[in-house]
């Protein structure tokens, strides 16, 4: 199974509280909401897409707890609510123990483990959406096959980044991209080995 990781970013690498600011997910952080302004139907119809696609989510406990209370809730609307309500889901927590959400399983100790044998089932997509540690983590561990980064055209200045100062090396190859009418760019990247250096 391929794993992907699909995020809504800013110009400076910032995939934190793209949707509002939420003071328990993101203590002090007050420049959240980014997003929002920027979107355009086009570009809200790709990361539809996006969601609709994927044989199972992978998430993180903080992401799923806020989607659980917000998507669950609307897991009928036709859109996002839908698509990630009526597939599986995998959060990886060690404090979560008895989950509500529908087609929800817990990946608790030894989740590199766990998280490998998920990709070594045949054919299909994992798609990870927010969950930045998560994705961070992915990458250290070196887990992921493809990255879709919808880069808007903002800088922040401050937050959590996707990618850290001081960490492995990946080089990429680009498979597809687009520009949307507000000046968001989706970007997707097969994860390619190591980068060669001049």
């Amino acid at each position: 199974m391929k794993l992907t990781i699909s995020l809504q970013i800013t110009l400076d690498g910032v995939a934190q509280a793209n949707g509002g600011n939420n003071e328990e997910m993101d203590p002090g952080f007050t420049r959240g909401g980014w997003a929002l302004p920027l979107n355009d139907d086009d570009a809200v119809q790709y990361i539809l897409d996006t969601w609709r696609r994927p044989d199972a989510f992978l998430l993180g406990r903080k992401t799923y707890g806020l989607f659980e209370t917000y998507w669950g809730a609307r897991s009928e609307d036709g859109g996002f609510g839908e698509a990630i309500s009526s597939k599986p889901k995998y959060v990886v927590s060690t404090s979560l123990a008895d989950p509500t959400w529908e087609h929800t399983t817990v990946i608790g100790e030894d989740a590199l483990t766990r998280i490998r044998e998920l990709k070594a089932q045949p054919g299909g997509e994992l798609l990870v959406v927010g969950s930045v540690a998560l994705a961070r983590w992915l990458l250290e561990s070196e887990l992921v096959d493809e990255l879709n980064l919808i880069q808007f055209p903002v800088i922040v200045g401050e937050g959590q980044r996707v990618f850290p100062q001081r960490g492995l090396d990946f080089a990429l190859r680009l498979t597809d991209s687009r520009v949307f009418g507000s000046g968001i760019v989706a970007l997707t990247y097969d994860v390619d080995g190591r980068p060669e250096y001049a």
